[in-house]
């Protein structure tokens, strides 16, 4: 009896001793700089003094007063729009489009071009966007080829065009990503359905209401997930085309946190404005959980 209740021990734990490093792995790098940052945001520091100033929640209170950082914020919540937003839409465009494609060169062809953006690293994006948005780049050239050569401009160096020019790339980038969940998705439809609809006498819009947008719940959920923390921490992209100019116009809190820390030397108001984003994150990616797992549930 003492050895089979030993054995029940160990296959109790054993499941424990197994997760042991991948615990210790998660506690060294992503715990204890969590924790680091929430302490570093109670304190004025450089980073280099051997010495911190305690300051209580003051560096919080400048992250949600102070223009700039205000700005970051808002910026980031207006690219979910083009992050999310635009890339979902122009993934059920495209899904239900592509819904008859089964096989053969075209839905291959389509598939590949269709998922290529979501394959570049953000960096590299940034790097081709920027030249492409110059004064004699792509973009620009084909507007005058096209008769719109008044529309021509600089589109990273203009106040009110950088923007939504930095968000496009971001449109561009998750639309991949976003189109092949919700293509794979409406693999999964029991084409019964579509067939019901139409004996019904429902054409394509209706098809696409009651029965394509149902059935990709699941899949419309975790892009609008993936996507809104994209959007919300966005960096590399910001980063590599304007770093945040001209202005503030661009800039994101990502690389506000980075400009606070290592050119600033504001260790503290560099670690509140990241807590201040990671609670922004939570606050809006949370109940997008609790609102598509409650439609599957309801159904």
């Amino acid at each position: 009896m003492a050895g089979r209740s030993r054995r029940r021990r160990w296959h109790r734990y054993a499941g424990w001793l197994f997760a042991l490093p991948a615990l210790l792995f998660y506690g060294v790098f992503e715990l204890h700089p969590i924790i680091s940052a929430v302490n570093y945001s109670f304190y004025k520091w450089d980073g280099i003094a051997a010495t911190k100033k305690w300051v209580g929640f003051a560096n919080y209170v400048a992250a949600l007063t102070q223009p700039q950082q205000l700005s970051s914020l808002w910026h980031a919540i207006v690219f979910i729009f083009f992050f999310t937003v635009l890339p979902v839409s122009f993934g059920l465009v495209v899904a239900a489009s592509l819904r008859t494609v089964k096989a053969g060169a075209y839905g291959t062809v389509a598939r590949t071009l269709v998922f290529l953006p979501q394959i570049l690293p953000g960096a590299a994006a940034g790097v081709a966007w920027n030249w492409m948005y110059s004064k004699d780049g792509f973009v620009n050239t084909v507007l005058h080829w096209v008769g719109l050569g008044s529309l021509a401009r600089g589109w990273v160096g203009s106040f009110t065009f950088a923007l939504p020019a930095v968000g496009f790339v971001g449109t561009w980038l998750s639309t991949g990503l976003c189109s092949v969940l919700l293509m794979a998705g409406v693999g999964n439809i029991d084409p019964v359905l579509y067939e019901a609809a139409r004996v019904d006498g429902a054409g394509a819009w209706h098809q696409f209401r009651r029965v394509t947008l149902p059935g990709l719940r699941q899949q419309i959920g975790v892009c609008v997930t993936i996507t809104v923390i994209a959007a919300l921490s966005s960096f590399d992209v910001v980063f590599l085309m304007t770093q945040g100019g001209p202005g503030y116009s661009t800039m994101v809190p990502g690389v506000e946190v980075y400009n606070l820390a290592f050119n600033d030397y504001q260790i503290g108001s560099a670690c509140a404005l990241a807590v201040v984003l990671a609670l922004l994150v939570i606050a809006v990616v949370a109940p997008l959980q609790r609102f598509f797992r409650a439609d599957d549930s309801e159904h």
